[in-house]
């Protein structure tokens, strides 16, 4: 069971001193039977008045409030994990739906209300035609469906690092032909959402130790990937980016209909938009304990 530690900085420098909102922070890992906290530590410059909750997906969020304007803000954190997830994984799909197509519970489709709708504009249904190709046949086997959905996304699409904010819409990926892991994870996301499936998108991190998996840079990178919920095996991730199915790379830290809704720092300032110098993020992952020195 590897051990990793995970350095996560953000900063932002500003012109003069300005007057900040709550920032809203993603950034604790979300226990799973696949994966245990053993430390999470957060530490915030200037000082902050920091209250946790969850959302309504489950997600840790720690909001930040400060009391006197700043000219500089630093956020890092530091979490050490253990991994269990196995690297070929066993998914107990239940009978009723290892065969596509098949239907949700009443219960179910109800609980995944929106995560089982598409999230963008297809007035045409491009989408859903490019992923009905992948349907080999009435019925198939359902994950059989999903792994050839993924895998052709990474047949079809290069992909390309992007350090700019946003993403890309999943036809607007399809028609560029490449795009960054978020871009991938979106297009996967609304793929299996035109064929029936609840999906949610995933922010985290890759634990890449061989440095051989793509979406990882450096040190160490955040990464997004999606979850689609199965009967019976649950949520089973999916990193069309890698080709893979499970969570033995995965950190997950945040899951949310949107990718808009996982980003780990958001927040505010009062002032003008020019007052911002510039913002710098830094991850880092490590096998084993890691190192913690110096301030935010």
């Amino acid at each position: 069971m590897p051990s990793v530690t995970i350095t996560h900085a953000t900063s932002y420098r500003y012109r003069s001193a300005v007057s900040l909102g709550p920032h809203r922070l993603m950034l604790r890992p979300r226990e799973t039977r696949d994966l245990s906290l053993e430390l999470f530590e957060l530490e915030i410059w200037p000082p902050a008045r920091v209250d946790w909750s969850h959302d309504v997906a489950g997600n840790a969020i720690a909001t930040a409030r400060f009391d006197a304007p700043c000219d500089r803000l630093a956020i890092r954190s530091r979490t050490r994990a253990v991994l269990r997830a196995p690297v070929w994984p066993v998914f107990p799909i239940a009978a009723s739906a290892a065969s596509y197509p098949f239907a949700y519970s009443p219960d179910d489709r109800i609980d995944l209300g929106a995560l089982a709708a598409p999230q963008y504009e297809d007035r045409t249904g491009r989408l859903q035609s490019w992923a009905r190709q992948f349907v080999m046949g009435t019925p198939t086997d359902t994950l059989c469906l999903l792994k050839d959905l993924s895998n052709g996304i990474t047949a079809r699409i290069s992909y390309q690092s992007r350090e700019t904010e946003g993403t890309q819409g999943p036809l607007e990926t399809l028609d560029r032909g490449w795009g960054s892991c978020r871009d991938f994870a979106v297009l996967f996301a609304e793929a299996v959402r035109t064929l029936g499936f609840g999906a949610r998108i995933v922010s985290g991190y890759l634990h890449d130790p061989a440095a051989s998996l793509t979406g990882s840079a450096g040190a160490g990178s955040t990464h997004a990937w999606v979850e689609v919920f199965v009967p019976g095996a649950g949520w089973i991730p999916f990193d069309p980016t890698n080709r893979s199915v499970g969570s033995a790379n995965l950190v997950p830290v945040a899951a949310a209909r949107k990718i808009e809704l996982v980003s780990p720092v958001t927040g505010s300032f009062t002032g003008r938009s020019s007052d911002l110098l510039g913002m710098d993020v830094a991850v880092r992952v490590d096998t084993g304990t890691g190192m913690w020195s110096g301030p935010p």
